[in-house]
């Protein structure tokens, strides 16, 4: 019996390490993202705060992360108001390089809102209602944006198309919603 139990054990013990293997491979997630075969993933913004810009900057290839590219999107996404930086999860910045993928985009994205501090959130939601409390900004991982010359319409398709994160719907303030939370919309 115990030789019976011990069997179990390992199987269990199998089982788990192969679906830990799966569940970190990215390469199945990032086809969901229609990322998946491309050796590298850029993108191209425009601070329309601030002004500045970054072309075809290169944040991940050869199955990676590049921290100091990371580093330069997470400053031009920084708080405008406070000058305060914060890291942009990179599911995010998958997120916009699938969007730019879908539409086929060839410009920047002007990027409206990227990281928030806490005062700046606290700040607008004083003057807006649609600013969420605990809005997905203050952690980096939500960006307001649009694409000149394409359709915010075209824009919002492709994000829900996606079916990753939050997608929010601004034709009135020219910008869509996107972030690396739960599937929803409005």
């Amino acid at each position: 019996m115990s030789q019976q139990h011990e069997l179990n054990r390992r199987q269990l013990l199998k089982t788990g390490l192969l679906v830990s293997l799966a569940c970190l491979n990215p390469l199945p997630a990032w086809a969901r993202y229609g990322l998946h075969g491309f050796q590298e993933r850029s993108l191209s913004l425009l601070n329309t705060h601030t002004g500045e810009r970054l072309n075809e900057v290169v944040y991940w290839e050869q199955g990676g992360y590049i921290p100091d590219a990371l580093s330069h999107i997470s400053y031009v996404l920084r708080d405008h108001r406070t000058d305060e930086v914060h890291s942009i999860d990179p599911v995010t910045l998958d997120l916009m390089a699938s969007i730019s993928r879908k539409i086929d985009a060839k410009q920047s994205f002007e990027i409206i809102s990227g990281y928030r501090s806490p005062q700046t959130n606290k700040l607008l939601r004083s003057k807006s209602r649609s600013v969420a409390k605990n809005s997905y900004h203050m952690q980096g991982k939500a960006v307001d944006l649009r694409l000149p010359g394409v359709p915010l319409k075209v824009v919002r398709k492709a994000a829900l198309d996606l079916r990753i994160g939050g997608v929010g719907y601004y034709p009135k303030s020219d910008f869509v919603h996107v972030d690396s939370g739960r599937v929803r919309y409005w």
